[in-house]
């Protein structure tokens, strides 16, 4: 009997607990990954400007899954070299992660935010750094927008690799450079913001963090161009236990097969030389000597050709203005944005203006009356290629000043 009742509560036991597990489901899985904080800590920064962007990346990591077996965050300072506040896994809360930012002195310094990157670099991928193989990597870039050496070769290393680029500006630097350095696309990974309204992104750049440490289970591209496109896949096999065969098929060639063996420890690669405007079918076989896995499939169609300006008209001509106008005008998922560079024919100073993709107008102010100016419109392309066009504008004369009138004589009487 006793036997019975001790059977009878073991299973009331499990019953119930299986009970709680149904009603509470699976525990939610939490992102791991590595987040880098690069902040601009050289003396072009005001002191203000440090305050006001550290307080802005404390409240952004402070509500973060951060902590052992989820995000683990690092802040490097970029000045005249680079500088570790604390590396991955030293803090193993949002809350420690932000008292230690809010903590960090500024360094002072040149702007070398290309050797800050390459340091960057190592230390995403650096075991000793803390860093972790196989997880996300995700670069959160805060600039005042000028620096001292290259930017561009550094942060494309970095993108090779598989990092998600975010970049903040405070307002000051070159959309077209900034936007290359961004990842794609830059709209949702390059913000624009005065160091006073940085908490109006806050939310959304969380947002858009979090969803860069999910794990991506397919294949799928990025960066397509007109001439090629990026790969990129989790990470499969090993160096040991297989290898990767690529496939590129074009559909208006379907006979002609591209293929591409890679060693097992490869996670990307990037297809040149492709033709504009055409539907591509890739697939993915690992060929792996521990365990089956099927191929993965996708199609990626290549934007059309790069095609720049090929008109320019010039309007609403005034002494010291006048509209420039070009077509035909591109979007954003065909360029990166354009140049408008002017000035004097005759010589003088030059001055550019950036206008954003989708839009094919700016109206240039300041002009001098009776002026010929040579203007040249640049689209900038992700490629990193350009085209240009240029036309030459005239001023009208200004408006001549009158001679103030006399008083007229007064008659005298004989």
């Amino acid at each position: 009997m006793l036997a019975w009742t001790t059977l009878s509560l073991a299973l009331s036991l499990q019953l119930v607990l299986a009970q709680s597990r149904g009603e509470h489901g699976p525990p939610v899985s939490v992102p791991q990954g590595d987040l880098l904080f690069l902040l601009d800590s050289s003396a072009s920064v005001s002191h203000y400007e440090f305050s006001r962007v550290r307080e802005f990346l404390g409240q952004l990591a402070a509500p973060l899954p951060l902590g052992p077996g989820a995000l683990h965050a690092s802040l490097v300072h970029v000045g005249s070299q680079p500088y570790t506040e604390f590396p991955f896994g030293q803090h193993s809360s949002g809350a420690m992660v932000q008292d230690a930012i809010r903590a960090a002195a500024q360094r002072m310094g040149d702007t070398n935010t290309g050797l800050a990157l390459s340091y960057a670099k190592e230390q995403l991928f650096d075991t000793a750094a803390g860093a972790r193989a196989g997880v996300p990597k995700v670069l959160v870039w805060v600039t005042d927008g000028g620096s001292s050496d290259p930017v561009g070769p550094p942060m494309q290393e970095l993108k090779d690799l598989g990092v998600t680029v975010f970049i903040i500006s405070t307002g000051r630097g070159n959309l077209l450079e900034l936007s290359a350095a961004a990842s794609t696309p830059p709209e949702k990974h390059l913000h624009f913001v005065d160091v006073d309204d940085l908490h109006i992104i806050a939310q959304e750049l969380r947002g858009s963090i979090l969803d860069a440490m999910q794990p991506q289970q397919q294949l799928r591209a990025s960066e397509v161009t007109s001439s090629g496109f990026r790969l990129a896949w989790p990470p499969l096999l090993t160096a040991n236990s297989g290898y990767y065969v690529l496939e590129l098929v074009p559909s208006t060639r379907p006979g002609v097969v591209r293929r591409q063996q890679l060693p097992g420890n490869t996670t990307g690669w990037v297809w040149t030389g492709l033709e504009p405007d055409t539907d591509y079918d890739v697939a993915l076989v690992p060929e792996s000597n521990e365990r089956l896995l099927g191929p993965q499939h996708l199609r990626v169609h290549t934007l059309p050709e790069e095609a720049g300006p090929e008109r320019i008209i010039i309007s609403h001509a005034r002494p010291r203005s006048l509209r420039v106008t070009w077509a035909p005008a591109l979007g954003p998922a065909a360029t990166l944005g354009y140049q408008v560079l002017y000035g004097p024919l005759q010589g003088g100073a030059a001055q550019h203006v950036e206008v954003p993709a989708g839009h094919n107008s700016t109206t240039l102010q300041g002009l001098a009356p009776s002026t010929v100016y040579l203007v040249t419109v640049t689209a900038a392309f992700r490629s990193g290629r350009e085209r240009s066009l240029s036309a030459k504008a005239c001023t009208p004369p200004g408006e001549r000043s009158r001679a103030p009138l006399l008083p007229k004589a007064q008659a005298r009487g004989p």
